[in-house]
C-alpha cells in the first residue's frame, strides 16, 4: 500500500495562485501513474487533471486546462498541481490519486475507479 500526503492547500483570492505537492512513499512512485481529483460541497468527487510515469503525458479537465499544471519528480517521489489564475469555482478538497497498476494512464483516467490509492486532501478556497 502506498501513503499519499497532500499539502500546499489554502485561501487565495480570485486570480492568484497556488501550488499543491502530493509526496508518495515506497521505492516504485516511478512505476505509478498519478492524477488530481476535487470535491466541493455537495458535489461528486472530479478529475481535474492526470500525468503517466514520465510526466510525458498529460491530460487535463476542460474547466482547468490553461490554468493547471501537473507535474512531477520521481526522485522525490513527488506529484504536483501548479494552480493560475484560480477562480471561486475552484474551491474544493483537492486529493491526489496513484494507480499502481501501470506505469501509463488508461483510457478510463478520468474515472476514480482507475486509482487504487488515495491521499486524504488539502483545502482550497478561492475568494471573490
Amino acid at each position: 500500500q502506498v501513503q499519499l500526503v497532500e499539502s500546499g492547500g489554502g485561501l487565495v483570492q480570485a486570480g492568484g495562485s497556488l501550488r499543491l505537492s502530493c509526496a508518495a512513499s515506497g521505492r516504485t512512485f516511478n512505476n505509478y501513474a498519478m492524477a488530481w481529483f476535487r470535491q466541493a460541497p455537495g458535489k461528486e468527487r472530479e478529475f481535474v487533471a492526470a500525468i503517466n510515469w514520465s510526466g510525458g503525458i498529460t491530460y487535463y479537465a476542460d474547466s482547468v486546462k490553461g490554468r493547471f499544471t501537473i507535474s512531477r519528480d520521481n526522485a522525490r517521489s513527488t506529484v504536483y498541481l501548479q494552480m493560475d489564475s484560480l477562480k471561486p469555482e475552484d474551491t474544493a478538497v483537492y486529493c491526489c490519486a496513484a494507480d499502481r497498476s501501470r506505469v501509463g494512464l488508461r483510457e478510463t483516467y478520468y474515472y476514480t475507479s482507475s486509482y487504487d490509492s488515495w491521499g486524504q486532501g488539502t483545502q482550497v478556497t478561492v475568494s471573490s
